[in-house]
């Protein structure tokens, strides 16, 4: 079973997010960049199968400038067996993002793609729903669990409800929450083998896709700040602030 997995370079979760001068958008000059969280977890899960020997070849993709190549040696260095980079400048929006994995998995004709639930610099977790529904396969979202059933995929996925378990038939798209697994740490040997491994660089016109944006972002700004707290002498003070300050009530 061929695996693609979607790996996405975002600024690093730990690093503070500033807004530009000009609030065009955030600043990612000299800013530390990594993998997608929800993207590494996506990475394990495909190793793990292909330790089980489920899974036959893993294939990275990645979306965005020449710096992407970086994030898919790290998932090279994870176990995954060789990357492709759709590389381009422009912004890319979750549903150019979906159209390209389509024509990429046209290409490859892998049996499962796994991506993560959502990307921590949009938030937007559109990217698996619709590229199921462009390639018409099963879908198992929020995936907390992943195990090997007859005829496909059993995904225990988290619900508000609690758990729900769906049987999948190959082929199909499954989003990683983070539930899921404990990525690994690539070992150093791991990632000198990582350098040799294949990097199948495209375009978005190569593929046939047409990326431009159909959003467009008009201004970015940080959350106003939180005001202090104040104390009040008793219960009827309280609820004359909640009411004519506050207007809450």
């Amino acid at each position: 079973m061929k695996v693609l997995v979607g790996v996405k370079r975002v600024i690093d979760y730990n690093v503070k997010v500033r807004v530009k001068a000009d609030g065009t958008g955030v600043e990612t000059a000299n800013v530390k960049m990594s993998m997608n969280p929800f993207d590494e977890i996506g990475v394990e899960e495909a190793v793990r199968l292909k330790e089980k020997g489920i899974a036959t070849e893993i294939v990275a993709v990645s979306m965005g400038p020449a710096a992407s190549q970086e994030t898919l040696r790290t998932a090279l260095a994870m176990g995954a067996d060789r990357g492709i980079l759709v590389q381009t400048d422009a912004e890319l929006q979750p549903l150019a993002v979906a159209k390209l994995f389509k024509a990429i998995a046209e290409r490859e004709s892998p049996q499962l793609v796994i991506v993560g639930k959502q990307a921590i610099d949009d938030d937007s977790n559109q990217t698996g729903q619709m590229l199921a529904a462009l390639l018409g396969w099963s879908q198992g979202t929020f995936a907390s669990k992943v195990a090997p059933a007859e005829g496909g995929l059993e995904v225990t996925r988290e619900v508000d409800g609690g758990l729900e378990t769906l049987a999948l038939r190959l082929p199909a798209v499954v989003t990683t929450d983070l539930r899921l697994n404990e990525p690994r740490y690539a070992s150093l040997p791991n990632i000198m083998k990582a350098k040799k491994k294949p990097i199948e660089t495209l375009t978005p016109e190569a593929l046939g896709v047409d990326a431009a944006p159909r959003l467009v972002t008009l201004k970015v700004a940080e959350p106003a700040k939180r005001l202090a707290g104040v104390k009040v002498k008793d219960v009827g003070e309280l609820v004359d602030k909640l009411k004519n300050e506050a207007k809450v009530i």
